[in-house]
């Protein structure tokens, strides 16, 4: 089992000829995106060629056997929630396998510093030294879009959930993902240790309020029944809720930005 890091935009066609070869779980490909933003990407010097990014991607999947695992990044400088949204809604389209929902962190003598005071950058002091708001994202939305990174780790690249996965997304993954992140965190409290029954359960209410709440079901079920539980699907209607409450990282990371 093969693993590369590759350049998006950069796939000749000598190397399609050899990647076309390898046959399935053989090969997994790291793709870089970090941004769909040719201001963002300009700013931090990044040389991307977008449209040549989006027609790689999508060769690798109609024409090769690689599992491509696809990284965007949260809080680079002039980045905004509405931004990213846009990116991640652009990546989802292109259907890599897993999507790796990265924030901003700062390394010591990485380039990037040198953009912290124009953009009111401001980290937490300790590892792993993450972004904790600049002047366009706040705090809140900091810890919001940490959630949703958690949730889409459990939910989307896990692969338990891939038939239900484009009723939950619809034509607005991003957006919709946020309003099931912001359900999941409201009604557990908690963005670890949630048992597999659970994220199920969990998923079952949220889907029952939709418009299509009759064909997903339908397509959770069938992901249910691949997960191999024991408890019957019908179980999952009951609705549960528990009052959400504030991790110890956040408090820790807000006495930081008070100081």
């Amino acid at each position: 089992y093969l693993h590369f890091e590759v350049v998006p935009d950069k796939l000749p066609d000598a190397l399609k000829q050899v990647i076309a070869r390898f046959p399935p779980h053989s090969l997994q490909f790291e793709v870089g995106v970090q941004s769909f933003d040719p201001a963002i990407q300009q700013r931090i010097s990044r040389r991307q060629d977008n449209e040549k990014t989006r027609e790689n991607l999508r060769w690798l999947r109609r024409h090769s056997n690689a599992y491509l695992h696809a990284d965007l990044i949260f809080g680079l400088p002039g980045d905004t929630l509405e931004n990213f949204a846009r990116s991640f809604d652009a990546l989802v389209g292109l259907q890599p396998h897993e999507i790796q929902l990265g924030i901003l962190k700062r390394l010591r003598g990485a380039p990037l510093n040198r953009h912290n005071a124009a953009y009111g950058m401001r980290y937490n002091p300790q590892p792993p030294y993450n972004l904790l708001c600049s002047d366009s994202i706040s705090f809140e939305t900091m810890q919001r879009v940490n959630r949703f990174a958690r949730y889409w780790d459990i939910y989307a690249n896990s692969g338990r959930f891939s038939k239900v996965m484009p009723y939950l997304l619809g034509d607005a993954p991003f957006r919709r993902f946020m309003a099931f992140s912001e359900f999941l965190y409201e009604t557990t409290g908690q963005t670890w240790k949630l048992s597999l029954q659970r994220q199920f359960r969990l998923l079952a209410v949220f889907l029952q309020r939709g418009e299509v709440a009759h064909e997903a079901m339908q397509a959770l079920q069938a992901d249910y029944a691949c997960a191999g539980l024991r408890q019957p699907f019908a179980h999952l209607t009951a609705e549960v809720h528990r009052p959400a409450r504030p991790g110890r990282a956040n408090k820790r990371q807000r006495q930081t930005l008070a100081r």
